[in-house]
């Protein structure tokens, strides 16, 4: 089983990838700096979120700066820099000063087997399932019959995601693949821009990250039809998976995690994850993640370096198999 699709803490297993790996974690944790974490951290801290506002990504960020804030005793700064399917973000950490003191808050859109070799891999700070998400007016209730509607009418049920090439967008191409359906892609800058048109109308379905759904849901302003994990969501238990509706074998999640510049010393790698990880094990924190939908994570720096791996070698296959007029 892909460490993915496993319940939460359990995709630390290895699988023997330990060559890519081992350059990957070589070059991300290269460099020494004992006597830089010592002092570390000085002076405010930013987190680059490659995504607008009200997204997944920003929300994560700033619930772990507010906590982060109170523990270094200095200023943690969510700072937006979209654009891209979260490159243009990614690339202005990647040439930032590696010192520590500029991360990104990363996701399956912002990396890419080009530019993961530009970051240290610090912690994964959040892997949660999707929810399978619709606007109530068009009346379906269950996965069978989104199903069902989708194969009577191809082509003309829209879904929305924050981008071409996100786990938003390529987690609804796997439910294509799968289902054996066609759905019209409507990718957006964001994904908090794609949910105000989901709750509009303008476009039908959306795969979307519970913490920027969830609230909609509970008002009954947008219907929940199921999560995309391998196993229930402990944030959503009531919703039943894809795998259980009807779609055996899919198992989807969307992650998020903290990466560094490459060059950044290897103490001050240590220190960011062993705070991060710690964050995520507070229960103010973790009841703050699961009340927005999202599923706290944690573990080394070489356990995200292989997670990464994992996730970018399932997406190119699924990439390698959408048709080019479905692209977008």
């Amino acid at each position: 089983m892909n460490p993915l699709h496993s319940p939460r803490r359990h995709w630390l297993r290895s699988t023997g990838r330990t060559l890519t790996l081992a350059a990957l974690a070589a070059a991300g944790l290269a460099g020494t700096g004992a006597a830089q974490a010592q002092a570390w951290p000085t002076r405010t801290v930013t987190i680059v979120v490659p995504f607008p506002p009200a997204g997944g990504a920003d929300t994560l960020a700033r619930i772990l700066g507010a906590h982060l804030t109170q523990v270094w005793k200095q200023t943690v700064v969510v700072e937006n820099r979209p654009g891209a399917a979260g490159k243009i973000g990614a690339g202005q950490v990647a040439r930032a000063q590696a010192d520590g003191y500029t991360l990104l808050m990363s996701s399956t859109a912002s990396l890419d087997l080009d530019n993961v070799k530009q970051f240290a891999p610090i912690a994964l700070v959040s892997a949660s399932p999707y929810v399978v998400t619709v606007n109530p007016r068009l009346g379906l209730t269950s996965v069978k019959e989104l199903v069902a509607r989708a194969k009577a009418q191809p082509g003309k049920l829209t879904f929305g995601s924050s981008g071409d090439g996100s786990a938003s967008h390529l987690s609804v191409e796997l439910f294509k693949q799968l289902a054996g359906v066609d759905m019209l892609h409507v990718p957006y800058k964001g994904t908090g821009q794609a949910v105000t048109d989901l709750l509009a109308g303008t476009i039908d379905v959306m795969f979307a990250p519970g913490q920027t759904v969830s609230q909609h849901i509970a008002a009954g302003k947008l219907r929940a039809l199921a999560v995309t994990s391998a196993v229930k969501a402990k944030a959503m238990p009531e919703l039943p998976t894809l795998a259980d509706s009807g779609l055996p074998g899919y198992a989807a999640v969307g992650w998020f995690g903290l990466l560094a510049p490459v060059a950044t010393p290897k103490a001050v790698v240590a220190q960011l994850a062993a705070d991060v990880n710690a964050a995520l094990r507070d229960p103010g924190v973790e009841k703050t993640m699961l009340a927005a939908g999202a599923e706290p994570a944690e573990g080394t720096p070489e356990q995200f370096a292989k997670f990464i791996l994992d996730e970018l070698a399932m997406w190119a296959r699924v990439t390698k198999q959408i048709p080019v007029s479905g692209a977008r």
